[in-house]
């Protein structure tokens, strides 16, 4: 049962990563119209929250199976800050966008999607290391 657990628990973490890496990468590349990128800004956003949901569905897996939670330190302990910074970073300026993008100027929404794919692919770089030095 807890490697079915864990698994869900990937499967959930692994989504999150495909929305938020790939939604903001196709919004930033794809010249989308502002309707199209409103949606993919609710599928970044909603990606994210699944990020940090999962990442403490991880913990929570842990905590169920062994009474503690993971013993992470060092690097693998930077790179869990990291993806927790970019999580909150991203779930921020998809609210932002959602919020102000019919006011911003297009150079500030392209700002925008420019940050959410480099917060995506630095949280999925941070995840391969936090996955082996932990």
């Amino acid at each position: 049962m807890e490697n079915l657990s864990y698994a869900v628990v990937q499967v959930v973490h692994n989504f999150g990563a495909v929305a938020v890496v790939g939604g903001a990468a196709f919004a930033l590349y794809s010249g989308a119209t502002a309707a199209l990128h409103q949606k993919l800004a609710w599928l970044v956003g909603l990606g994210w929250a699944a990020q940090a949901m999962s990442g403490m569905g991880f913990a929570a897996v842990s905590y169920y199976y062994y009474d503690e939670l993971p013993d992470i330190h060092g690097i693998a302990m930077a790179a869990l800050i990291i993806k927790m910074l970019c999580a909150v970073f991203g779930v921020s300026l998809a609210i932002i966008y959602l919020r102000y993008s019919a006011t911003l100027a297009v150079e500030r929404r392209h700002l925008a999607w420019l940050l959410l794919t480099v917060l995506g692919l630095t949280a999925l770089t941070a995840a391969a290391f936090l996955r082996w030095f932990s």
